[in-house]
């Protein structure tokens, strides 16, 4: 029997607040000197330590579901999620359940809709580190990290290869880097994705009656492999006659495999209620408008005026808005090489076309941190000056060239146009640079008619 995929993502991305979520401790867990030297009463989960939520953190979940396209209720609560986390030491984390902080978005993939069925806050858990004290291996718990701000990403279950889902996770992280909200640092874990794979039979419209998490994955790769692999390991099992057991699994590079790690809990599990620390949230619509007004371009919308405003082809305009802050570049130059350039050696206005831009950036490989926009500009100016040449020169090096080939000379009259082409070459041999090249054409073909 062939099966399809049916595949949903959650993803994590750490917020990069000045401070924790429901604490005052510094957000800077990657750059701690020591273990546990950024903890407080209240992340540390001590008796009379209470909870006071990140405003920043809440305005930013809020700026990232509006760049996705979701509704944001005017009603939201944060919930209780009670589970055993050893490097989470309240014995539970702060999380939302139903009245997430947005709903119902979508992003577009060259396959078709990813929707997202929430956005939503939670506080990170700390960090296990393992090592081997006295002969005697064990496990050590660093709280640096612990109370993070940490949104949550969930979709539907809208996607159909790995793929769709490695496309779809790379505009995620555009569009969380163009907000500005997280480094969204695969390696250092700042962004952890997880897919929850099933597959059915090939038209089928129901859902499986299960489904497999493979846990923080950290790279776009990796997702589509563990995907793979994933699909052919459950097309097996259900081939076999058995279904696959609904349990987390992690990716282990190594083996290009995904290895069992325990059984998937339910909600019912986390017996979730709400947080008696912090009364819920009523936003009005004037406070969404507000923060509606500070999400920027995003990547679509910058990529299809960049075509448009520049005239550059996919290829390039794709290159050029991959990151904002190239893009930005990009389009400080543009505004440059607009502005007179009265130094310039022709007297010219200094202009130099979006596409010569594009290309200079994109072909030289420009390093955006160590050359300025104005001193790109410059070099291009300085590097395509066209040097006059007198009119009586440029006559006499046309009919030089001319005469020391004839033959070419023939053959253009005979018919073989592209014997021009390498006339015109000799001319500018000639030239070493000088002259305007438009102005050589039209000059060697008025004496080619003649």
């Amino acid at each position: 029997m062939n099966y399809e995929p049916v595949i949903g993502m959650e993803i994590h991305v750490e917020l990069k607040t000045a401070s924790k979520m429901f604490c005052g401790c510094k957000n800077d867990p990657f750059f701690a000197k020591k273990p546990n030297t950024y903890t407080c009463p209240a992340c540390l989960g001590m008796p009379g330590g209470l909870p006071v939520p990140n405003k920043k953190a809440i305005e930013w979940a809020i700026r990232l579901g509006l760049a996705l396209g979701c509704e944001i209720p005017l009603f939201t609560k944060f919930d209780r999620k009670n589970y055993f986390y050893p490097d989470l030491p309240k014995g539970y984390q702060i999380s939302q359940y139903d009245q997430p902080i947005a709903v119902n978005g979508k992003v577009e993939t060259s396959f078709d809709r990813v929707r997202i069925r929430r956005v939503h806050l939670e506080e990170d858990a700390g960090k296990l580190l393992h090592a081997t004290l006295d002969g005697e291996k064990v496990s050590l718990v660093d709280f640096n990290r612990s109370g993070v701000p940490l949104v949550e990403i969930v979709t539907e279950p809208d996607i159909r290869s790995g793929e769709q889902a490695k496309e779809f996770l790379k505009k995620l992280h555009q569009i969380v880097q163009y907000l500005d909200i997280s480094d969204a640092d695969m390696d250092k874990g700042s962004m952890r994705l997880e897919p929850n794979i099933s597959v059915r039979p090939v038209g089928s419209k129901d859902l499986p009656s299960y489904k497999v998490e493979v846990k923080n994955i950290n790279s776009f790769n990796f997702v589509k492999r563990a995907i793979d692999f994933e699909l052919d390991r459950q097309a097996r099992i259900l081939a076999s006659g058995k279904t696959p057991i609904q349990e987390t699994r992690g990716w282990n590079e190594g083996k290009g495999a995904t290895v069992s790690q325990r059984v998937k809990g339910e909600a019912d599990d986390y017996r979730y209620f709400p947080e008696p620390d912090i009364p819920p949230f009523r936003w009005t619509s004037t406070f969404i408008h507000e923060i509606k007004s500070q999400v920027p371009e995003l990547p679509d919308a910058k990529l299809a005026r960049f075509k448009k405003d520049y005239e550059l082809n996919d290829y390039d305009a794709t290159l050029l808005t991959d990151t904002k802050q190239l893009a930005d570049y990009f389009e400080e130059c543009v505004k440059l090489a607009r502005l007179p350039a009265p130094d310039r050696r022709d007297g010219g206005q200094g202009k130099v076309p979006a596409k010569k831009l594009a290309n200079w950036i994109i072909n030289k490989k420009i390093v955006i941190d160590e050359i300025l926009p104005a001193a790109l500009v410059q070099s291009i100016l300085t590097a395509t000056a066209v040097v006059a040449v007198s009119d009586d020169e440029l006559g006499k090096v046309i009919a030089h060239v001319l005469q020391a080939n004839t033959k070419a000379v023939t053959d253009f009259k005979a018919g073989k146009l592209q014997s021009k082409m390498f006339l015109f070459g000799n001319i500018l041999k000639e030239l070493k640079g000088k002259g305007d090249k438009e102005k050589v054409m039209g000059l060697l073909e008025k004496k080619l008619t003649e």
